[in-house]
């Protein structure tokens, strides 16, 4: 089959030493934190120079309020002697479309570096010319990633203090199956869950849902707006989240529920993976809030609502349990 082939090729000077950049991009499996556009991260295989990866990202399109989530196939070479990585990525939903190129970091100065990204986007002749969004401008599509990638990495001096990760769980006897439900129909959350004041989903494709929803989950805050897409994957019991619309303190915010199930019942994990929006807390906690004490805020609001879901999610299986008995 014939095809055409459209390149790109950019660089951008980056406020950040090359070795944090080179890392930023060799560490896939944490872009959906980083990376704006990034739901989720599935690492596939890795032998510590090559890898492959399962990748979902968002695109805002008309007519898909939330975004359009698409998923590619990515095989990628490490080479950290030269800071550079080599990839080459296929569109699942568009087979033939392939992507490949490189990213190379070039050292300029202790505290700078220079980012390049040089990529080709092979399309079947049949495809090319039946969508004219495919044929557009490459280089903004370079320009694009390279932004997403110089944002993250310039705030490296201040990362320590503005991400937290934690994980909340329970123990429920009952079935994984019931469990996974109750996480499933997110629909249904705002006649269950007293925090939940309203919910709206879309699921385009199967296991791929576009959801928003209305909470109160924070003290002494009115009602809150947020937009996620999740990712459902009901054989392995997990659900993964990124939220695309966040409240006011976060600038990221993804997290899963996993369900482990043994003998007699099941374990479930709700785990967050978040970024404070650091310009954000004097404005929204008050102006001598240290981002500490932003970060415990957060943990609590975000863990009383893990709280209220896993406990509903328990007596959801467990008493289901008890009327079949």
């Amino acid at each position: 089959m014939s095809s055409r082939v459209h390149a790109g090729e950019d660089a951008v000077e980056v406020a950040a030493p090359a070795g944090v950049v080179y890392g930023l991009l060799a560490d896939a499996v944490r872009w959906p934190v980083f990376l704006p556009s990034h739901v989720h991260v599935e690492r596939l295989d890795f032998d510590g120079v090559r890898e492959r990866l399962l990748v979902w990202e968002v695109a805002d399109e008309a007519g898909a309020p939330g975004g359009h989530v698409r998923s590619r196939h990515t095989r990628r070479v490490l080479r950290p002697q030269d800071r550079s990585v080599v990839f080459e990525e296929e569109d699942q939903a568009r087979p033939g479309m392939v992507t490949s190129g490189v990213w190379t970091v070039r050292p300029a100065g202790e505290t700078r570096c220079v980012l390049s990204l040089r990529q080709e986007r092979v399309l079947p002749v049949l495809l090319a010319a039946g969508d004219s969004r495919l044929r557009g401008d490459a280089a903004a599509g370079v320009r694009r990633r390279l932004g997403e990638v110089r944002g993250a990495a310039e705030r490296w001096e201040e990362l320590d203090e503005l991400l937290l990760s934690f994980e909340d769980r329970i123990r429920v006897e009952g079935p994984a199956e019931l469990v996974y439900d109750f996480l499933y129909r997110i629909g249904d959350w705002q006649e269950r869950l007293p925090h939940v004041e309203g919910t709206r989903v879309r699921e385009d494709a199967p296991g791929v849902q576009v959801v928003q929803v209305d909470t109160c989950a924070a003290e002494d805050a009115g009602t809150v707006t947020t937009r996620a897409v999740r990712l459902c994957f009901p054989h392995a019991g997990r659900i993964v989240y990124k939220e695309t619309l966040t409240p006011r303190l976060l600038a990221a915010h993804s997290g899963e529920w996993s369900l482990l199930p043994d003998a007699s019942g099941v374990t479930v994990v709700a785990a967050h993976r978040a970024m404070l929006r650091q310009d954000a807390v004097a404005r929204e906690l008050g102006e001598n809030t240290s981002l500490l004490e932003a970060r415990r805020y957060v943990h609590g609001w975000l863990s009383r609502a893990d709280r209220q879901a896993l406990g509903l999610a328990k007596w959801h299986a467990e008493s289901t349990v008890r009327r079949l008995r």
